[in-house]
Parts: structure tokens; C-alpha cells; sequence
């Protein structure tokens, strides 16, 4: 075990958090050597890898998110903002390295991600999929490449149960479509449109948002001009490619740097 990566999971109880084990417990090199649930859980006290069906990590789940994090190399989270923010904290403390693939980050959960960061390797990723980390790039390069007379539309579909919208990772789409033209994000997306709106402004970045089912995630950018429309698009139909690329993360993270990091470091994107 001394030569493996010891890995805590956040929020191991649940659907992300199970995966994120199963996909541990499947990973050489890698062993599930911490795992936390806030408190209340069900689950408090049960093994972590008996739980997520990939049997006896020895690994009890706990409330003790600190020693947790002190007992391991890197920690995934899946949670929530204000819970990320103090997971930030702890790593921070602890000395290990931050995962965190939460979305519906404000400022405060940001600004605790950056303080991280300036102990330990933090990598923050609306989104930990290769697939969708390589169309933030190429939309970033489209947008760049074609004048402002294509129209930037966004539409996203997820599972009904899904809290925040438009997702992250369509907000990410459109960030990348906006440096990719060289504007301010903030100044030209629009999130949603109802009633009479109006000729759609030029230079906007629109976007739409669906909701239903069991769709795990569907991502498209659309460049529509005239007498001609470009799409790019990305469906994930398993859960799984996230927990894996959350899994590569970590193992990345090994002897980094402290610094707050992207997928695009990860996967080598950037120019």
C-alpha cells in the first residue's frame, strides 16, 4: 500500500460517491483510504466499499471529515458548494490534494478553492469527462474562428433531479465560446428567454435548459449563421466517465505543485 495513492471520497454514501469507490477499488495504483458523510447519514459507520458493491475496503464512512483528510494523499469531492468550501479548508490543513467536481460554485466557494491552492494541488472541473473538456477547447477555437454574425446558442439536457441550471458545464461552454471571441461572459450570455423578447441582441451567447428523465448529461453549442449552422455535441450516457476521469485527476495530482488547476493541465489542452 506504501507505493499506492491513498484516496478519501466526500459524500461516499451517495450515488456519485459509490461510484467514485467502485471506480477506486477498480484503478491499480490507486486504494480507497478514506471515506466521509455529513452527518445524519444513514450510512454512518457502514464500509465504504461494501456499500457501493465492490466489497470490503475496510474503510468505515465517518463524520470526521478532518482526520479523514489527514489519513490520505487526495480527496474527490462531489457535494455541494458550501460544503466544497470547507472541504477546501481541510485539504488545505492536511496537506493533500483537492478534487472537487461541484458545481454552483459563488465567489466565497471559489475564493476558498484559491486559498487551497496556495498549500496544495486543487483542481476544480465543472465537468471531469475527456470528451466534454476537449469541446470546451474546440468551441473556445470556433468561436474564435468565426465572426460575430453566427449566433451562440447552449442547450443542455440532464435528469430530472438535477438542482442547478443551465449545468456547469454548459456555463463552461459558454465561458469557452467567450474567450474564444475575446468578450466578457457576464456581459453577453442570457441564461433564459420568456414572452415577447425581442430580435435576438448580436453578439449574445443564449442558452437553453431541459429537464428530464434519466439523462445523464447532453451538451450542445450551436453557431448558426446564415445559410449555414455549425454543432458540436457531447451525450454521456454513464455516469462512470466521471468518476474515472475524477480518479486520473488524482492520480495527476501526485507530487504536483500547489496551484489551483484545470482539466485543461490535465489533459494538455491549453495552447
Amino acid at each position: 500500500m506504501a507505493d499506492q495513492l491513498k484516496i478519501g471520497i466526500v459524500g461516499a454514501a451517495g450515488r456519485m460517491g459509490r461510484m467514485l469507490v467502485q471506480v477506486v477499488a477498480e484503478t491499480e495504483g490507486c486504494v480507497l483510504a478514506g471515506a466521509s458523510e455529513a452527518e445524519g447519514s444513514d450510512h454512518i459507520g457502514a464500509d465504504a466499499g461494501v456499500l457501493a458493491g465492490a466489497g470490503d475496503a475496510g474503510v468505515a464512512i465517518t463524520t470526521d471529515a478532518a482526520a479523514m483528510f489527514a489519513g490520505v494523499d487526495a480527496v474527490i469531492d462531489f457535494t455541494v458548494p458550501s460544503a466544497t468550501a470547507a472541504h477546501a479548508d481541510l485539504a488545505g490543513e492536511a496537506g493533500c490534494a483537492l478534487i472537487a467536481g461541484t458545481t454552483g460554485l459563488e465567489d466565497a466557494h471559489r475564493a476558498a478553492l484559491d486559498a487551497a491552492a496556495e498549500k496544495v494541488p486543487v483542481v476544480w472541473a465543472s465537468n471531469m469527462s475527456s470528451g466534454v473538456n476537449l469541446m470546451f477547447a474546440i468551441t473556445e477555437r470556433v468561436a474564435r474562428a468565426l465572426d460575430p454574425d453566427f449566433d451562440i446558442e447552449i442547450v443542455e439536457m440532464h435528469h430530472k433531479h438535477k438542482v442547478d441550471a443551465p449545468s456547469g458545464t454548459a456555463l463552461s461552454l459558454g465561458e469557452a465560446a467567450a474567450r474564444g471571441r475575446g468578450v466578457d461572459f457576464d456581459d453577453h450570455k442570457v441564461l433564459s428567454r420568456e414572452g415577447i423578447t425581442g430580435a435576438r441582441e448580436r453578439g449574445t451567447i443564449g442558452f437553453a435548459t431541459l429537464r428530464g428523465g434519466d439523462v445523464v448529461g447532453e451538451h450542445s453549442v450551436i453557431f448558426a449563421g446564415a445559410g449555414e449552422r455549425i454543432e458540436l455535441t457531447h451525450r454521456a450516457t454513464d455516469r462512470g466517465i466521471f468518476a474515472r476521469g475524477a480518479v486520473r485527476v488524482a492520480q495527476w495530482t501526485a507530487g504536483r505543485e500547489p496551484g489551483l488547476y484545470a482539466m485543461a493541465d490535465v489533459l494538455g489542452l491549453d495552447d
